[in-house]
Formats: structure tokens, sequence, C-alpha cells
């Protein structure tokens, strides 16, 4: 039986439900100038991010939204974007798909949006340029979604399951491929493909001492074709401290750029501030 261990209190520094097991989906813009030069590096010192104390049983605790005080009064909200592909998926690559999506990222900056984007091992080996200037941008931060984007419990949206005893590997692999990429701000935040685990996978997860990243707004653009029916469920679903789970893969997410376009402008109307998931899980920006 899974215990989704959501903890939010106690700080010790692609498409799918919002839970555990195996999930079904359920102002003006800013100007460009005051956006982040997305070529300059960060500074040589990252600063410390914020991650959750062990679950029950020292299982990898999991964080859904953030918890009530200043994040949520504050009317915060942190959109994260899956950079999904998997491990098998290269010879489509090489036939033209994209599974990257830099007019997405060119918005987030345009707009001035602090966000997460979750990467695959896999994506940033197939775009390390992309992956490296993400990786630093102040405004922006790079957290783990697996090497290959296989499932850590089956059934779970037809992925290839991974063994318990190469789960780690999965997301030790998907470190590596970052740091070789040559990105630097990447947090120890761990997202499950498809949103699928159990105590299983949680367990497995616990020595690599990553905080596991679901989320509580379902934006719906995985293989959307209706950039206002994403935004629509986005805006619907948003409260003070939610946490919103978006796609940053071109061909299977076309319309997510265009409804970052709409959602932005208005959730800032209702006077919502973006921030990144370090900052929503510190509770301040």
């Amino acid at each position: 039986m899974m215990t989704a261990v959501v903890m939010g209190a106690v700080l010790v520094g692609c498409a799918g439900g919002n839970g555990g097991g195996s999930a079904q989906p359920s102002p003006s813009r800013t100007d460009a100038a005051a956006a982040p030069n997305p070529g300059k590096p960060l500074t040589d010192k990252v600063p410390e991010v914020p991650a959750l104390a062990p679950g029950p049983g020292g299982l990898t605790p999991v964080f859904e939204r953030a918890p009530k005080g200043a994040a949520t009064a504050e009317r915060t909200v942190a959109l994260t974007f899956d950079a999904d592909m998997t491990a098998d998926q290269g010879p489509r690559a090489a036939r033209g798909e994209r599974f990257d999506n830099p007019a997405l990222i060119a918005t987030l900056r345009e707009l001035n949006v602090s966000s997460t984007v979750f990467m695959t091992g896999r994506w940033a080996e197939e775009y390390p340029d992309q992956a490296k200037a993400i990786g630093n941008d102040p405004l922006l931060e790079i957290a783990n979604h697996s090497y290959s984007h296989y499932a850590f419990t089956s059934p779970c949206y037809g992925l290839p399951l991974v063994e318990q005893n190469a789960m780690r590997a999965e997301v030790d692999r998907a470190f590596a491929a970052f740091e070789k990429a040559g990105a630097r701000n990447v947090v120890p935040y761990f997202r499950f493909p498809g949103g699928c685990y159990n105590d299983v996978a949680l367990r497995a997860l616990a020595p690599a001492k990553v905080t596991a990243v679901q989320w509580d707004v379902v934006s719906g653009d995985a293989f959307a074709t209706n950039a206002d029916a994403v935004a629509e469920q986005v805006l619907k679903g948003v409260r003070p401290g939610s946490l919103v789970v978006m796609h940053c893969t071109r061909s299977a997410a076309p319309v997510t750029e265009q409804a970052v376009r709409k959602v932005v402008p208005e959730l800032r109307r209702q006077g919502y501030r973006f921030v990144k998931v370090s900052e929503l899980m510190r509770g301040r920006p």
C-alpha cells in the first residue's frame, strides 16, 4: 500500500494525476529587456535550496503544493515544465521530431516568469546547449525527471518499467547528464515519470536524498491542440501556493507556449507572483 508523504513544514536545507500510485491525468507582459539575460551566468556560489525531511520509515518525502503560510498568503504559484524524452526516442529525434521547446523557454524569459524545468537525462544529452542555458539562467532551475522517463511503478501510461534495483541509478544518471551539459542551477528535486509512484519507489530513492515533487494543478497540455482550453484549465485550478504541471516538449505538447501567454497575464492580474519550486517550498520569495 502506498503512503504519500506530503510534508511542507519541516525543511532540512508527463502528464498525470495529482497523487501517487498509478495516477491518471486527471498585468501586461513584462518588457523583454527586463528579463534576466539568458547568457548571464550564475554567481559562483549557488544558494542552498530547501528540501523536505525524510518521511515515515525514511521514505523519500513528497511535495505537492505550498503549505499554509507565507507562500499561500502572498498568492504565489509555481509553473513547472517536464522536459520529457525517453531513452528509446533517439531514432525519432534523428528523424526530426523535436522534444525541446525553445520558444517556450524564450517566452518565460520574455515574460520574466520564474520556473522549474523537470528534465530527463536523455533530454539533456539530446539538447546539451539548451540544458546548459536553462541551468545557468537565474530565472530558471533544473530538477530531475529520471534519465529514461520510464515508470517507477506499473501501470503508468504504458511506460516501460524501471526495475527496483535500477531506480537510484536513473536519478544519478540524470544528474550526471546535467553536469556534463554544464548546467549549474540544479536542485535536489525529482518528479516521477507520469507522476506514478508507490512506497517501493519512495524507499528505493531515499539514498538519493531528493524530494519528490508532484503537483496540485494538471494543465492538460499533453497532446492538447487548443491553447485556450489548456489556459482555462490552469486558471480554474490555481489557488495560492499551487504547483502546476506543464510540458517543455514541442512534439507532445505543441500549444503550451501559447497557453503560457494567456495564463501569465491573467494570473498577474489576479495578484499572483510566479516562483520556482525551491521558492514555493521555502514558503517565501
